[in-house]
């Protein structure tokens, strides 16, 4: 038996309408096999707190085996995992095509699908993974403004921690009734698009709910930097949250539901010639690699799949083709950049480091180390320690650099280093420093 595979990973769908996926003596043995796999090896115990957990569990049992751990314990693991992803990308030897075919973030979905089918999810949890209603409700004007005064108040985070969970220390974002979509409408101009290797020239952002209610800024900087490279953007005409927190939770009838809502209208957009992007690397994955796994027999997400570019990813291609501009007046310094895990579970290399450094007097340090947000995870009153811990070698590079600018793809990830970091007053989205970059 050879250790690990030399081939490149293979990601197989995820059968989760077949009986046997939801059956719990079946996934239990499932668990088994897995969890005994990973204990032989160890290799993943310095990522998420699921490998510590597990080892914890198997080391304090009367066998010291994955056989002397009761399976109701099981889930503790699975509590720990945020489907990150990295340990499938970056350490596991065992993954398909090799023989065991271990997909553990997959196997941890799976988990987390029985479990929220048969338990359901706390009250906490539903809300803040229903990103659509509960941001949208906090953007109404004025309720966005008592709202974002009651978090900034101590005594009203403390009562919220006691009551509904949320660590009382820890960032939570800002809400705009002045919404991505709202600022970006009277930006939006018509440019004659000119196809670019595989790019159409003429994109369509889809906002993301983190991007339209949170973070509507970034809207204008993205509508900014595609206009000045000649890239027809327009705005999706209408979304809903990609799925990604619900699949996190393990609601997939939920991430189905929202499949349905936003797919027939992506698919359009395509069939218009549009290819597509989006600020947030998580919503990028769900439509490039999770949806694809989840319903690998529609058309429309297969076709939606190959339209889906990371921003940079998408600047990079056309910069290949000649087609950016590359004359920048202003040069941005020293950069530390924490790269977002599901924007490298991407496959598609550091290109938002690459765009940044085309710029003269730029110089960008990239740390590839989770910053354990996930979202929910650093929020959250039993988690937030957890995830300080797994954040702790990013903030402390990012310290021993000192940047001028601190950036990551992800928003959220960022703001959570940000608070941590004794040397960086605030987050910045690559595409603010591109648009500073070109005096825009």
């Amino acid at each position: 038996m050879r250790e690990g595979s030399l081939e490149a990973p293979t990601r197989h769908p995820v059968e989760w309408r077949s009986e046997d996926f939801w059956d719990q003596e079946k996934l239990d043995a499932e668990l088994e096999r897995v969890y005994d796999i990973c204990h032989g090896c160890r290799r993943c115990v310095s990522l998420c707190d699921s490998f510590p957990t597990l080892f914890d569990l198997v080391d304090e049992s009367e066998t010291m085996e994955v056989d002397g751990v009761a399976k109701s314990d099981y889930h503790k693991v699975v509590e720990q995992c945020y489907l990150c992803d990295l340990c499938y990308m970056t350490k596991c030897p065992y993954v398909p095509p090799h023989e065991w075919a271990v997909d553990f973030p997959h196997l941890m979905l799976r988990a987390k699908a029985v479990h929220f089918r048969k338990e359901g999810a706390r009250l906490r949890d539903r809300v803040l993974t229903s990103t659509d209603r509960t941001f949208g409700l906090a953007t109404i004007p004025l309720v966005d403004i008592t709202v974002n005064a009651l978090n900034r108040n101590g005594t009203f985070r403390k009562a919220l921690e006691s009551g509904f969970g949320i660590h009382h220390e820890a960032p939570v974002p800002t809400f705009n009734s002045n919404t991505l979509r709202k600022r970006v409408k009277p930006l939006v101009r018509n440019l004659e698009p000119k196809a670019v290797g595989e790019t159409t020239g003429k994109v369509a952002l889809y906002a993301t709910c983190y991007g339209n209610y949170n973070s509507p800024e970034i809207g204008e900087d993205f509508v900014k930097v595609f206009q000045h490279n000649g890239i027809h953007i327009d705005i999706v005409p209408k979304e809903k949250c990609c799925g990604m927190p619900k699949l996190e939770l393990g609601d997939l009838d939920a991430v189905e539901t929202l499949k349905k809502a936003n797919i027939p209208v992506l698919a359009k957009l395509v069939d218009e010639g549009y290819d597509l992007i989006a600020p947030i690397p998580s919503c990028v994955l769900m439509y490039k690699q999770e949806l694809p796994l989840l319903f690998p027999e529609d058309p429309d997400v297969q076709k939606v799949k190959e339209a889906f570019y990371d921003p940079f990813e998408y600047l990079w291609l056309r910069h290949k083709g000649g087609a950016l501009h590359t004359e920048f007046p202003n040069a941005m310094g020293d950069i530390a950049y924490q790269v977002a895990c599901h924007q490298r579970v991407q496959n598609i290399g550091l290109k938002t480091r690459d765009v940044l450094q085309l710029v003269p007097g730029t110089a960008v340090t990239a740390q590839e180390r989770c910053s354990g947000h996930d979202g929910t995870y650093a929020i959250k009153q039993e988690t937030r320690d957890k995830s300080i811990k797994i954040a702790r070698p990013v903030v402390r590079k990012v310290d021993q650099q000192e940047p001028d600018h601190f950036m990551s793809d992800c928003p959220m990830a960022a703001t959570h280093i940000a608070n941590l970091s004794d040397k960086v007053d605030r987050a910045e989205h690559p595409m603010t420093l591109l648009r500073m970059a070109y005096g825009l």
